[in-house]
């Protein structure tokens, strides 16, 4: 299947294009080796994002606040390691985590390619759900800043994936229609529902063992995205 008449492309960050679970792992490497935390990164880390994930989906949800996402995660992670900490040193490693996140970062494969190639044929855009500051941060140090024209985050638009507004709202803002536009992400229910449920066309960058729906164009490498638009 190739989309036609495309001239706005909506991605989503993390997980799609900035490889969010190597550079969070690598932050926590960091921390741990600044704070002398004598755990196995290996079996945080598997305790860790299966949790982070089940607390970013109550954050998308609204059913807790961006404090309660950031000390939460963490507080569970530790205690389900066996590993107890205070309450203030948890609040310090969710703020050091914070500050760290952005300074690593590496990108999925082709994803500069893909970028490259696009950016002279199409207007990019991003729609991410992550902190405003935390999203600017990662866009600008790991050099995508020059790709993009819009780059709205669920805290500037007051709603989250896969909420309509938030996506009506990066439109307007892109000066851009449904017809001519495309969302690509990794995640089904916040990116490729919360875009199809306004009419918008998906792409979904498969990269976890999530069924695959029916219907769905689906890729499993960025450089599989270009001839999808060409």
């Amino acid at each position: 299947m190739k989309f036609n008449n495309i001239e706005h492309i909506f991605f989503d960050l993390d997980h799609t294009l900035w490889d969010f679970d190597l550079n969070s792992k690598l932050t926590y490497q960091q921390i741990f080796e600044e704070h002398h935390v004598d755990l196995d990164l290996e079996k945080f880390i598997r305790i860790y994002e299966p949790l982070n994930l089940q607390f970013w989906r109550m954050f998308r949800e609204n059913k807790i606040t961006k404090e309660d996402l950031r000390f939460q995660r963490l507080k569970t992670a530790f205690d389900a390691c066996d590993y107890p900490l205070t309450d203030e040193q948890i609040h310090l490693f969710a703020d050091l985590y914070i500050k760290y996140l952005p300074n690593h970062n590496h990108l999925f494969d082709g994803c500069i390619e893909l970028l490259d190639a696009l950016y002279e044929k199409y207007q990019l855009h991003l729609i991410t759900n992550g902190f405003n500051g935390v999203q600017q941060n990662k866009v600008k140090n790991s050099g995508l800043s020059k790709y993009f024209k819009v780059v709205l985050t669920g805290e500037t638009a007051g709603v989250k994936k896969p909420a309509p507004q938030i996506f009506h709202k990066a439109l307007e803002m892109a000066g851009a229609k449904i017809e001519n536009s495309i969302m690509i992400g990794d995640s089904f229910e916040a990116d490729i529902k919360g875009a199809q449920n306004i009419g918008l066309p998906t792409i979904w960058f498969h990269v976890t063992n999530e069924e695959i729906k029916e219907g769905e164009v689906v890729v499993h490498h960025l450089k599989d995205i270009y001839p999808l638009l060409s």
